[in-house]
């Protein structure tokens, strides 16, 4: 998709969002079992709410692994260390139910030829927007979002709390960013801190120094526009792995298969796959093939060959087809798309899993996927 005239939003949230919190422990478990053990399978799920930790679902792994310890973990990176903001990790209630991979997937899977781990469809995108090749909106809100956890370990934000959320309205004209028209952001914030103190250090610690130019006097600008947000996280709201796909991707702006990503090994080409696809149309409009290009990815569960590998370059280009280009190269798509092949390419059998799992997994360049395609 491409906006040509009018209004488009992007959300991101924080790293201490219920749903984000679920999501990094999800990952930091996949780490820890790849750490040891690069062929592990792993599709493993965290809610959390109040008091209670739940852990569900498949490891298949050689890995010794001290589920609560990772847990703990994650939650104390956060800021999570005590009760100061409703969640105290040393007085959790752990749920674990953890199984092995069915062994007819795993069948299905393994190979010397590795077959996909699910069936679906994987988009990838990517605009030159930015620098990153990402959709502006998204970009500024994920940026927001990094800067608030930075702004949390500063002596002046210390009375900021670890769940927030923030939304970027960006004007275009004709099928360009134009204007910032709106920001939103709201954050937990301790009980003694007034509203309008919270509102300045916002301004000033986050707003200014992330939008810069984009930030003009007609910029509508809300912080915590329902009032004060002292109760957050787990302890307001029910958090839960992958809830986030879209925050995850590419804020709206580009279609989604359906499949999260946080908790999966790279066997499951939800993750794999999209990851791949992502790679794939950046480096098109890198090229300078497009100016904008979608990549779209199909799977048969066990097989190794993608159903359907194909591309959409919304007019920008002058190849109909982007195929065409990289076979004079000597590069057939179908072969970097099949799982074996964006496994090794991308490198997904180490531990990288973690830092993908808060502030979007494109447009971050220590990612693989988002290096040029030799």
């Amino acid at each position: 998709m491409l906006i040509k005239d009018g209004f488009f939003t992007s959300e991101s949230v924080s790293d201490g969002h219920p749903d984000k919190i679920c999501d990094q422990i999800s990952d930091a478990i996949l780490d820890a079992c790849l750490s040891q053990d690069p062929t592990s399978r792993v599709a493993i799920e965290t809610a959390i709410k109040g008091r209670t930790l739940c852990l569900l679902g498949e490891i298949t792994t050689s890995a010794q692994l001290d589920l609560r310890a990772i847990a703990t973990g994650v939650l104390n990176n956060i800021g999570h260390v005590d009760d100061r903001w409703g969640l105290d990790p040393g007085d959790l209630t752990f749920v674990e139910d953890v199984t092995m991979q069915s062994p007819e997937i795993r069948a299905g899977v393994d190979g010397d030829d590795t077959g996909a781990g699910d069936q679906g469809l994987m988009f990838g995108f990517a605009c030159n927007e930015t620098p990153n090749l990402m959709p502006l909106p998204i970009d500024l809100a994920h940026a927001l979002m990094r800067c608030h956890r930075e702004c949390r370990q500063l002596p002046d934000g210390a009375t900021i709390g670890p769940d927030a959320k923030a939304q970027v309205t960006i004007r275009y004209v004709d099928g360009r960013p134009a204007v910032l028209d709106t920001v939103v952001l709201s954050t937990q914030h301790s009980a003694d801190l007034p509203l309008d103190d919270l509102r300045a250090i916002v301004r000033r610690g986050l707003l200014e120094p992330v939008l810069g130019s984009w930030l003009t006097s007609t910029t509508r600008i809300h912080i915590n526009p329902a009032g004060t947000f002292v109760h957050g996280g787990p302890a307001a709201d029910a958090g839960l792995t992958g809830r986030k796909i879209i925050v995850d991707t590419y804020g709206g702006y580009a279609r989604h298969g359906g499949g999260a990503f946080s908790g999966k090994d790279a066997t499951k080409v939800d993750r794999s796959g999209a990851y791949a696809a992502r790679q794939l149309a950046r480096d098109v409009v890198a090229r300078g093939w497009a100016k904008a290009c979608e990549v779209r990815v199909a799977y048969a569960i066990g097989l190794a060959a993608p159903i359907d590998v194909s591309f959409e370059t919304f007019g920008t280009s002058d190849c109909a087809d982007p195929a065409l280009l990289y076979r004079n190269e000597s590069i057939d798509v179908c072969d970097l798309m099949r799982p074996r092949s964006i496994l090794t390419r991308l490198d997904l059998q180490r531990p990288v899993f973690r830092d993908t799992a808060a502030f979007g997994h494109f447009g971050q360049s220590e990612f693989a996927w988002e290096w040029p395609i030799a």
